[in-house]
């Protein structure tokens, strides 16, 4: 998804055209931590994802790893690899916690199109077993999702520019697509409206682009960004067949051209959706209906520091637990943007933090909200922040774990 100039390492796009040869769900209007309540003392199984071929840079990962996190201390073991898979770089536990599904971020998977992997996990040891894998009904998957339910699961496919749901059969496997759809039409401008000066944060506006799919807080409707279109959508769900129907009247929302919307976050009120552009390193606020799904623009405001200029590419954005901060992540600038929410959903910069690695292409907080883990995918590192609760604030804890080419974590607790 990302290309600037030549000296920055081999982008999505690259890798997808040459390559032949991220609990997840935002459900009960509430953005839902990949980490859950933590358990009474004892560890928690942590997973991560990584990237065995190259996107967007290197690729020294060989699969999931798995991981023991301290929920008192904050404190990641050392990495040991749970499954050898190709690229999962997004990860979605069940609500059961029976079952892991991965996205393989590929292009080749019976002929063209990339894959899903279910593994089923020892509740003890954290142990992956490999359950199968279906196509994702596109190339270069690039996120996933769960239905509340934990019947279907929701594909976004980057480089195929086409969304997909798959069931979940008993006993954890995955079924065959019930749904695939692909828009082609409006592609935006090559340089976005909004970037900042001297940016050359232009890829993604070659074809349609599906970014990431979700469905809304009261588990009615699905909504999906579109990178190459500059949209988001948003689809009624039926609940029993998977189906997705377009919402009547309004599909569709647009962000300006080429600013490329890449990943959303509700607000645990689950009427703010912020929506994260990668080009132009903003974030919007949208007011959302729970009753219609419809979306309206309110405010937009970037991701960067005041002045900046350059190219960074904006990567992910978490809202806290208590709903008082938003978080958001610069590849290249490599920070963690902090933001206070205000009374009306809008948004104040209050912090930048550097990541202590290159490139953070994800974060996530731990089970209790009190640390913050980094996948910085290009120095093959996850460092960890304290977060300072009354003020939204980060503190970098001096901890580095080793994890090749971080991509995702996934937390089972």
């Amino acid at each position: 998804m990302t290309q600037a100039a030549s000296q920055f390492a081999p982008s999505r796009r690259s890798f997808l055209k040459g390559s032949a040869s991220l609990a997840c769900a935002l459900t009960a209007g509430k953005a839902v931590s990949a980490f859950a309540a933590a358990p009474a003392g004892g560890g928690i199984h942590v997973y991560a994802g990584s990237y065995t071929n190259p996107v967007d840079g290197g690729a020294n990962g060989e699969g999931i790893y798995l991981l023991e996190l301290d929920a008192r201390t904050g404190e990641l073991s050392e990495a040991r690899l749970a499954a050898k898979t190709r690229n999962p770089s997004w990860i979605c536990i069940h609500p059961s916690r029976r079952y892991l599904y991965a996205i393989n971020e590929i292009t080749d998977f019976n002929g063209s199109s990339g894959s899903v992997s279910a593994f089923s996990i020892q509740p003890e040891s954290g142990e992956l077993t490999l359950l199968n894998s279906v196509s994702s009904e596109g190339a270069g998957p690039a996120h996933m999702s769960l239905d509340a339910t934990g019947k279907f699961a929701f594909v976004a496919n980057y480089a195929g520019g086409s969304i997909a749901v798959l069931p979940i059969l008993a006993g954890g496997r995955l079924g065959s697509a019930v749904y695939t759809h692909r828009d082609l039409d409006s592609i935006g401008a090559k340089q976005a409206t909004d970037a900042p000066r001297g940016s050359f944060a232009i890829s993604g506006h070659d074809a349609s682009h599906a970014h990431m799919i979700a469905p809304g807080p009261n588990n009615q409707f699905v909504l999906s960004t579109n990178l190459g279109q500059d949209r988001i959508y948003v689809y009624h769900f039926d609940v029993t067949t998977g189906k997705l129907k377009p919402l009547e009247g309004a599909p569709f929302v647009s962000l300006p051209t080429g600013d490329g919307p890449r990943h959303f976050v509700f607000h645990p009120n689950g009427r703010w959706l912020y929506s994260l552009q990668e080009e132009a390193s903003t974030i919007a606020l949208f007011l959302f209906d729970p009753a219609l799904g419809s979306l309206t623009p309110q405010k937009t405001i970037s991701a960067l520091p005041a002045g900046f200029a350059g190219t960074s590419f904006a990567s992910e954005i978490q809202v806290s637990p208590d709903g008082r901060f938003l978080y958001s992540a610069n590849r290249l600038y490599n920070s963690i943007s902090v933001f206070s929410i205000t009374d009306d959903g809008s948004l104040q910069q209050i912090d930048e933090v550097w990541t202590r690695g290159d490139y953070p292409r994800y974060f996530q907080f731990g089970p209790t909200g009190d640390f913050l883990y980094v996948c910085n995918q290009r120095s093959d590192s996850i460092t960890s922040f304290k977060v300072h609760r009354d003020t939204g604030r980060l503190t970098f804890t001096g901890r580095y774990t080793a994890v090749g080419t971080p991509a995702f974590l996934a937390c089972l607790a």
